[in-house]
């Protein structure tokens, strides 16, 4: 019987990790179906299905180890789960004093293995996921695999807590950020708020540690009656890399927020004029910091109570870590230390001694030149990284690495939100991309103003520092499934003590991204092409403000003036003095706000729309020109601007995600991007789609079409930008506002190899 066991287990395991297979594994089913009962029926029979749990962990952990020689990071606490769903909470009570799960966006990995390390300083017996293995079956692997211990600090995904913290009832929860990432797994923000907040509720006794500089954080508080410890930043840090994304509304009433200050991203002092929700009081703040490239300094001062602050500092931190968001990790890992009673030399010690080993903020000498690894996933991290890089005084190589596997998020239209733009003009900087999106990122960054050389990876990428002069420091930026390669193969050259042989690039990395030579009385001074954004601080979701960049280049490389005028909430948009509008994609709530803002001026747009004013309208921007639009349930009257309606999906696709490739007339090659909707559009009679679907789904009912062509105004479902990787596009929308002004549509050329050669990386991937 062990025998049979044990071969099925093998063989099994080894078609589950060859093969990819998405489904549970059948080890479990044959087990299952063994004489002479089954085995599952056996031993919920027998009561002992925990023992089974256990040893089927034990013995999948040996094989991966062994045999396949992989870690254990998942599978074993899978396999387990499916044999006894609680086996979380019958490992519990392994832990003699309780539990810590961290869970957010940024920063989760670093803040878990800190304060793992600071209970472990002060004598305590830990478990942890330390590998960053954050789902149920991370956590029950760790448990299953540990002795008892005193604590468990667990890292959790911010939409798995939801199954982990009702189980394990922990002391704390430590709630770090919450910053849009993977939209195409997560969806929209309220989405993670209300599955946290559901977790929370299933286990009352929790202390929610939270940071209340977060708006999003700050509506999980208030939507509780936990005791909760908020922590922040009372003054605003020299951190100007990344702008609010989503949190800049109010998260009770929709109106927009005020700041005294900010730190990063929406992260700082903020209140609604308009309603009570405001920053809480905070417990645990961060005073006097000083974030340099060598280290970061700040005092730590403690509230008496929720109203009153304690005059001095209780603590002084000081740590080699740079970064405005290191100040939040350390200040999330002191809260939680003082809290349970640890020292402040215990808890200083650690900080100043951590070193993860696992590609975070984690500096190497590789042949003679100095490396920082870090991990970047989204355009907050990638933000705070650049700053490292234009802290620098020395001259710098700055290399981005971006994948798009499952666990990175299959959409990459979130690299158009990082600002790039910083590099451009940076003296003495070379800039390299690697990844599965390289080409994605050469081309953004080409739109940047940036020259980008893409590389097969880190050991090219050293090839080519080693022909550059010594004193080059190197920036290694890497998102999830792409930074364990890149460090792998950094450690490895820094173990080899010959240095990889120079090469030099295949033309010279230096070289500017360059206007083309503008046609001679193509536009006349002052007479610019208009381009008017609107309401880009609601309608962003998917990098689709990238699109404006696109055409403004595109006009400048060519020497046509050109002007961008941001319309933002609250101000009011004048169609008769703009040759392009363009509207991007928001979450409902946003879409919502830009709508209603809209309302005033629907006659003058669709007057402006008549008359064959350009328009560039995505997805939710283009929702609200129709005749009817939906949110959640509710059927909402639209613009009227087009003769379309928006409903929702037949509940064939609860969400319409993944790549898209779209054939259109007013381009030859395939416009491909990303799709994330969960729409369907009805046409009026006699009005065009903007294309046919090549790959993907689409939103048109009723056929393999998407958008909208209707005169001059191109509605489309792609994002990407959708604009990104289809030059062809752009030039069109631009030959019609320059027609519309009366002047020679007849567009220079450019050089857009780079672009098609995204496009052809992608349509090849499609099987186009």
């Amino acid at each position: 019987m062990f025998i049979s066991v044990f071969y099925f287990f093998v063989t099994l395991m080894w078609d589950y990790y060859t093969k990819k297979s998405k489904g549970r594994c059948e080890f479990v089913h044959i087990l299952c179906a063994l004489p002479p009962y089954g085995l599952r029926a056996k031993v919920a029979e027998m009561g002992i299905r925990k023992s089974v749990a256990e040893a089927a962990s034990s013995m999948s952990s040996a094989t991966l180890r062994h045999v396949f020689h992989r870690p254990a990071g998942n599978f074993p606490g899978k396999l387990a789960l499916y044999i006894e769903p609680s086996i979380i909470a019958d490992m519990a009570s392994k832990l003699q004093r309780g539990s810590i799960c961290v869970v957010g966006t940024n920063g989760k990995t670093t803040v878990t293995n800190m304060l793992a390390d600071c209970l472990v300083a002060a004598g305590q017996r830990v478990v942890c996921n330390r590998t960053g293995a954050n789902l149920d079956s991370g956590v029950a692997t760790s448990l299953l695999a540990a002795h008892d211990s005193d604590w468990g600090v667990f890292e959790c995904d911010e939409l798995w807590l939801a199954k982990i913290l009702p189980h394990l009832q922990s002391r704390y929860v430590v709630l770090l950020n919450l910053f849009p990432d993977q939209l195409d797994r997560i969806g929209e923000i309220d989405r993670i708020q209300e599955s946290i907040i559901e977790a929370l509720q299933q286990s009352p006794q929790t202390i929610l540690v939270y940071n209340a500089d977060d708006p999003h954080c700050e509506k999980i508080a208030r939507e509780l009656p936990h005791a909760s410890i908020p922590f922040g930043v009372s003054e605003g840090l020299d951190s100007l890399y990344g702008s609010a994304v989503d949190a800049q509304m109010c998260q009770q009433c929709d109106s927009m927020l005020e700041y005294e200050y900010r730190t990063y991203s929406q992260l700082g002092a903020f209140s609604c004029p308009k309603c009570d929700f405001k920053r809480a009081h905070l417990r645990f703040m961060a005073r006097n910091c000083e974030v340099g490239l060598g280290g970061l300094k700040f005092d730590v001062v403690a509230a008496s109570d929720e109203r009153a602050v304690a005059g001095g500092a209780i603590a002084t931190i000081e740590a080699p870590y740079s970064g405005a968001y290191m100040v939040y990790n350390l200040l999330a890992v002191y809260t939680v230390g003082h809290s349970i009673g640890l020292s402040n030399n215990v808890i200083q010690m650690t900080m100043k001694s951590f070193d993860q080993h696992n590609g975070r903020l984690e500096h190497m000498d590789v042949h003679g030149r100095s490396v920082l690894l870090n991990l970047a996933k989204n355009p907050t991290g990638f933000n705070q990284n650049l700053g490292l890089v234009l802290q620098e005084t020395e001259p710098v190589v700055a290399s981005f690495f971006v994948n798009d596997m499952e666990g990175d998020g299959h959409d990459v239209s979130w690299i158009w939100d990082v600002d790039f733009e910083a590099l451009a003009g940076r003296a003495n900087t070379k800039v390299f991309v690697g990844g599965m999106r390289a080409n994605d990122l050469q081309v953004r960054l080409k739109y940047a103003g940036v020259a980008a050389h893409i590389v097969e990876d880190a050991t090219e990428l050293m090839r080519y520092v080693a022909a550059l002069p010594s004193d080059y420091k190197v920036f290694v930026i890497a998102n999830y499934t792409s930074l364990p390669v890149v460090r792998a193969e950094c450690v490895k050259m820094a173990e080899v003590s010959v240095a990889p042989q120079a090469i030099e690039a295949s033309k010279p990395l230096e070289e500017p991204i360059e206007a083309s030579v503008p046609p001679a009385g193509h536009m006349v001074e002052g007479n610019p092409v208009r381009i008017m954004h609107l309401f880009p601080d609601l309608l962003d979701q998917g990098g689709d403000a990238g699109n404006v960049s696109v055409l403004a280049k595109r006009c400048e490389w060519r020497g046509i003036p050109v002007h961008v005028q941001t319309v933002v909430s609250g101000e009011a948009p004048d169609f008769s003095e703009v040759d392009i509008v363009v509207l991007g994609d928001g979450f409902d709530r946003q879409q919502r706000l830009a709508y209603e803002e809209l309302l005033p001026y629907r006659e003058s747009f669709a007057q402006y729309v008549e008359d064959n004013g350009v328009v560039l309208a995505i997805d939710g921007g283009l929702q609200i020109l129709g005749t009817t639009w939906h949110i959640d349930e509710n059927e909402l009257e639209g613009l009227g601007v087009i003769g379309m309606t928006s409903g929702r999906a037949d509940g064939k696709h609860e969400r319409i995600v993944g790549n898209i490739a779209v054939q259109t007339e007013l381009a030859a090659r395939p416009v491909i991007g990303f799709e994330n909707h969960a729409g369907v559009t009805v046409l009026e009679d006699g009005l065009k789609p903007f294309g046919t679907v090549l790959k993907g789904i689409g939103n048109n009912e009723g056929d393999a079409t998407e958008g909208i062509l209707y005169k001059n105004v191109v509605g489309t479902y792609v994002h990407g930008p959708v604009l990104a990787k289809s030059p062809e596009l752009a030039d069109w929308i631009l030959a019609r506002a320059l027609e519309r002004k009366g002047l020679p549509a007849n567009l220079v050329a450019l050089d857009d190899a780079i672009d098609i050669a995204a496009s052809d990386y992608m349509a090849e991937r499609l099987k186009l």
